[in-house]
This record gives C-alpha cells, sequence and structure tokens, in this order.
C-alpha cells in the first residue's frame, strides 16, 4: 500500500518507520533540517521496543512529487490541521483515504472540510515519541496502539485494507465500530495528562503516585467524560477508572508531547487539548473546573511562544 506520513514527527516517524520497515511503500513529509537528515542518513528510530533505520527512505516536503497515495495518515501537529489538509489535497485521488491520527476529538472534522468526509475515517492512536535530533525519531512508550473505523460504525472493504497493510508494523492494530467513543475514550486520557502534566511539569509517575496530585487528575477526567455525554457520546461507565489503570501501568518516566512543548517553549496544542474542553463545556452547560484552570494557568506561555514565532 501507498501510504503518506503527512507529519514525520514522533508519530508519524515512527509508525512511518514500522510500516516502512515492514514493506509497505512509505513517503514522509518532512521539512527543514528534519528532512534534510532524513535524505541524508535515513530515519533513525530509537525506541525502547528496539532501534532500526529506514533508510533510504522517501522524503519530501512537496506532497505533489508523492503523487496519488491510497492512504495519507495526518500526523502534524493540531494547529497545522488546516494547512496540512490544504497540503494533501495533490496526493488524493477517487479512493483515497485520509486518517488523522492527531491529538483532540475534531481533527477528523476539519480535515474533512477541506478534502471530503467521504475520504476521512476516525483514528486514535496511544503513543509516547518525539523528533530528538534531525532525522532522529525518540520512542518511550511500551504501548503502541492504532484503533481506526468509518465514522458511522459501517464494516467497509477499505477499512480491512488498510487494517492489512498497517497489521504489517508490529504494532497494536485495531479496526473498530465505535470510533467516536474510541477518540473520546483516548481525549480523556491524554488531555487529562498534558493538562495537569503541563502544570507540575511532573513525570506520569509522579503525577500518580501523590494523592492530592491523583485525585486532580482524575476529576480531570470526569470531566472531559462528562462533556462527551453531553455532547451525545456513549462511554464506558468505568472509563475513569480504566483510564486510571491505564495510567498506572504506563512507563512511569513519560510525558506527553504537549508537556515536552511547554517545558522548551515552543508553541503548543493547547486549543485543541484543552481549550476546546473549555469552550465546549461552555456551549454544553458542563462544569469543567480543572480544565478551566490549567486552561488559564497556560495560556500566558502559549501566547508568549506565539510572540517569539
Amino acid at each position: 500500500m501507498k501510504i503518506a506520513m503527512m507529519g514525520t514527527g514522533g508519530v508519524g516517524g515512527y509508525f512511518g518507520g514500522l510500516l516502512a520497515k515492514s514493506g509497505q511503500d512509505v513517503i514522509f513529509i518532512a521539512r527543514g533540517h528534519h528532512l534534510q537528515a532524513i535524505r541524508e542518513k535515513g530515519l533513525h528510530i530509537k525506541s525502547v521496543l528496539g532501534d532500526f533505520v529506514v533508510s533510504p527512505a522517501h522524503a519530501t516536503d512537496n506532497p505533489s512529487e508523492a503523487g496519488i497515495v491510497d492512504l495519507v495518515i495526518v500526523a502534524t501537529k493540531t494547529y497545522h490541521t488546516d494547512d496540512a489538509a490544504q497540503a494533501i489535497k495533490p496526493m488524493i485521488g477517487a479512493d483515497t483515504v485520509v486518517m488523522s491520527l492527531q491529538n483532540g476529538v475534531d481533527a477528523a472534522t476539519r480535515i474533512g472540510a477541506l478534502v471530503g468526509m467521504d475520504h476521512v475515517i476516525g483514528g486514535a492512536t496511544w503513543l509516547s515519541a518525539a523528533i530528538e535530533a534531525p532525522g532522529v525519531i525518540g520512542q518511550y512508550s511500551q504501548f503502541r496502539r492504532i484503533a481506526f473505523g468509518e465514522f458511522g460504525g459501517k464494516k467497509t472493504p477499505r477499512v480491512e485494507r488498510i487494517y492489512d497493510a498497517l497489521n504489517t508494523c508490529g504494532a497494536t492494530i485495531e479496526r473498530v465500530d465505535n470510533i467516536d467513543s474510541i477518540l473520546w475514550t483516548k481525549y480523556a486520557f491524554i488531555a487529562s495528562f498534558a493538562a495537569i502534566g503541563c502544570l507540575t511539569r511532573a513525570t506520569l509517575g509522579e503525577l500518580r503516585r501523590v494523592p492530592e496530585t491523583r485525585s486532580v487528575l482524575t476529576a480531570a477526567i470526569r470531566e472531559v467524560k462528562a462533556l462527551a455525554e453531553a455532547r451525545g457520546v456513549t462511554l464506558d461507565a468505568d472509563i475513569v477508572d480504566k483510564t486510571m489503570a491505564f495510567m498506572d501501568g504506563s512507563d512511569p518516566g513519560i510525558k506527553t508531547s504537549m508537556q515536552r512543548d511547554v517545558e522548551a517553549g515552543r508553541v503548543t496544542e493547547l486549543e485543541s487539548m484543552i481549550g476546546y474542553i473549555v469552550h465546549l463545556g461552555q456551549e454544553s452547560n458542563v462544569q469543567t473546573p480543572v480544565m478551566g484552570f490549567a486552561y488559564a494557568m497556560l495560556k500566558p506561555g502559549q501566547l508568549r511562544a506565539l510572540e517569539n514565532l
């Protein structure tokens, strides 16, 4: 299968690397020094699950050079979503499928508004990875999972084809018929973890072992759950316990990509990860005091990072 990775950061670089290693035809869309290093030395993956190199790696900063592909996986930061959706248009043919593995819950709708929702399926990933240096991706979590499916839950031949291709890479790949619930379930985990991690600059292990911090983290998960249900999305009744159990079983040293960006003074996914919850809560008359506090405390740093661009 011909697959374009729109964005070659932690998620796009790692999963694209796995897919290329497994024999899929992968085109990496990257830019700057990262692109140059990939072209010259290949894409280097440093992983807790095993290091490897994709060399040569097909990489470009011009999606038009890729031609029509079977699958576009969008893995940019969420604040680049609209630009990414515009950029991938030259790669989309009549049967091309587009799947977002970005954070948040609104990326697919935003992409579909520009390329057509008929091309879009839903996707979610669980992974801790980041660019460590130009051409080098670090992957830190024992978990590496992708879940995807058609919005509306239909079983279609294109989902089966994509499953067959992705399932070659060694990660946990799931085709699901409840992708909206999956997206919000992942959102409850990543948004709450990002909010409290960014405020405290603490690792997951530190967050979960301090009773007072753990209580606030749990409250943040409850806020996302309440908001999802107010929006008509059904989540497991025990999602809070399941999310905390997942956190308890994860590597204690991991951080979210948003926290790494905050610590480095970079622009973050604040709006899609936390601001979106606050704004939807106001629209839906759902109280989100923990996430509202996190948004207010993190916004000055975001504005400072934007001014320094």
